[in-house]
């Protein structure tokens, strides 16, 4: 939802950064992506309406700068690619700034901080050292920080990949896996959940030093800046505000 979301996504998206570098959006239109399948920051309902955190930020912002937005939503594992062929001009999708994606892309400031942690059945012991998890099968959201983390920091366990964050947590649900390593604000929402309300979090936050900011292509410094600017604004406003109180009790910046 992360170191989110990092190494396949990007080491495709670097091979066409140098082609696609210059700046394409109009300033009267944005493009914008989101993934749309990271609750609560970005979904698609019933009716296909794309939503949550990410998109609410994302209209505040474009109403901020007083610019046409369209909202689209891409796969995951596609993202930077098609934000550097031009589809869209900026990534608006919970993406960590990381020194492995500012190969190919550039980044606003941050618009919230993350942490990621360990979540389990409740009531059972779960030993969070890299010792005590060799053997066990533990679930993240493939290309994200989660799942770096986990091929970094834990030798032996065993890591079960999946394409949605969604997907991870049906197969905890279900008995599949050990635990899960994700976002603490995307697991927070799932434990409010029927079938999150049967996990709890386990330890302490692994890694808690995530910025997620917008992605956007590199040389496109005027936009950059406009979103910075903006950023700002509802910030200081009370917007940012109430649109972190719909999804959250607690400040997430």
């Amino acid at each position: 939802m992360s170191f989110k979301k990092t190494l396949a996504a990007t080491a495709a998206a670097v091979v066409i950064a140098a082609a696609s570098a210059s700046s394409a959006w109009a300033a009267d239109k944005i493009r914008i992506a989101t993934e749309g399948a990271f609750p609560p920051f970005n979904t698609i309902d019933e009716s296909g309406k794309l939503g949550g955190f990410d998109v609410d930020v994302a209209n505040a912002l474009c109403a901020e700068m007083k610019a046409e937005c369209e909202i689209v939503a891409q796969d995951w594992d596609g993202i930077i690619p098609g934000l550097l062929a031009k589809k869209y001009d900026a990534i608006i999708a919970s993406m960590s700034i990381t020194d492995e994606r500012k190969k190919a892309v550039d980044f606003t400031d941050k618009y919230y901080s993350n942490k990621l942690q360990y979540v389990a059945p409740k009531g059972k012991e779960f030993d969070t050292s890299a010792a005590a998890l060799k053997g066990k099968t533990i679930g993240a959201q493939r290309a994200t920080i989660s799942a770096q983390w986990l091929e970094e920091n834990v030798p032996g366990v065993d890591i079960k990949l999946y394409g949605t964050q969604e997907e991870a947590f049906l197969d905890l649900a279900s008995g599949r896996l050990d635990g899960v390593l994700n976002d603490v604000y995307v697991t927070y929402d799932w434990l409010q959940t029927d079938d999150g309300a049967k996990f709890e979090f386990k330890g302490q936050p692994v890694y808690d030093d995530d910025e997620i900011g917008i992605a956007i292509r590199k040389g496109d410094d005027e936009l950059r800046e406009k979103m910075n600017k903006a950023l700002a604004a509802i910030r200081e406003n009370g917007t940012y505000a109430e649109i972190n109180k719909k999804y959250f009790p607690f400040d997430i910046y």
